[in-house]
């Protein structure tokens, strides 16, 4: 889920929408990640990807910092849009895929933005019309969530708006939100040797949804993900030591790196800074913009070159 920071709009008109829709028509195939449900609302909007050959973080970070830098230009406005990073659940697929896609696709409903499942079923800026069968995303994988819903494509189709129809009432879905939550910068053990307190940089909210072996897996799963940042806190790795290292490498002073200019050495090593200090510290776009003088679009920019 994205949302605006400060509640406020990330879709102000249809050029917006589309402008994000096409976006999403170039990456979901570039990076092979499949969407299974999708909805926007004015201030925020929810997907369900199926990861792909490249991380859905690296998915989201070409998708929301393009996105930004064009909606500034189109409603002259300056600075961030998002709020914080986006919120991400895993999700044990066979037991929730059927409920997330209801909950996803009911939510311009459930806001008030059309009236119910037939102005829904025109609405097009969610992935429902493309399930009901009343438009076509090519980037939208429409057979897979079918496929639980019947066997043809008429009778799943079918199943579906009943059981779209069904949950109508039910409102906020809390025991959606997610499991086990796992903040950012390691796994548990290497939170209690470091002892990191609250005030800590957490680099996103990840959700596990799933029964309880899938959870426990996919925190085996995060630990050895996060595990080097913690070793590198641990090490006494910072921002600034950081620049330490890649001023060295690249035979410049470390204000040099950190001064206004784009000059190709500066700019060589400001990408590789920007790199560094999202991928190996877990740091977030906006942290490493702040200490550059940059903005979070550009830090998104610089670390995507190095990708």
């Amino acid at each position: 889920m994205i949302r605006g920071i400060e509640g406020r709009k990330i879709f102000r008109i249809n050029e917006d929408r589309n402008d994000f829709i096409e976006r999403l028509e170039r990456l979901l195939p570039k990076t092979q990640t499949a969407c299974y449900a999708w909805a926007f609302l004015p201030n925020h909007a929810h997907f369900l990807f199926r990861t792909g050959k490249s991380p859905i973080a690296t998915l989201m970070r070409r998708l929301l910092t393009g996105y930004v830098v064009c909606f500034n230009k189109r409603h002259n406005r300056t600075g961030q849009l998002f709020q914080n990073r986006y919120k991400s659940i895993v999700c044990q697929e066979d037991v929730y895929l059927r409920e997330l896609v209801r909950y996803i696709h009911l939510n311009p409903i459930r806001s008030g933005v059309v009236q119910d499942l037939i102005q829904l079923s025109s609405y097009p800026y969610s992935g429902h019309p493309a399930l009901a069968g009343k438009n076509r995303r090519d980037w939208q994988d429409t057979d897979y969530v079918l496929r639980y819903f019947g066997k043809t494509v008429r009778h799943a189709r079918k199943e579906y708006l009943s059981f779209m129809e069904a949950g109508i009432g039910q409102g906020r879905r809390d025991d959606l939100m997610g499991g086990g939550l796992v903040r950012s910068l390691g796994g548990w053990a290497e939170v209690k040797a470091a002892r990191i307190k609250a005030q800590d940089h957490m680099m996103s909210d990840e959700r596990i949804l799933g029964e309880g072996d899938f959870v426990d897996s996919i925190l085996s799963l995060a630990h050895e993900e996060y595990d080097e940042q913690y070793k590198l806190k641990r090490r006494g790795y910072d921002f600034d030591l950081v620049v330490k290292e890649v001023a060295a490498i690249v035979e410049m002073q470390p204000d040099e790196i950190l001064s206004k200019g784009k000059q190709p050495r500066k700019v060589e090593a400001r990408s590789l800074l920007c790199y560094w200090a999202v991928n190996k510290l877990g740091m977030s776009l906006t942290d490493v913009a702040r200490r550059q003088g940059m903005t979070p679009a550009g830090v998104g920019y610089a670390y995507c070159d190095r990708e």
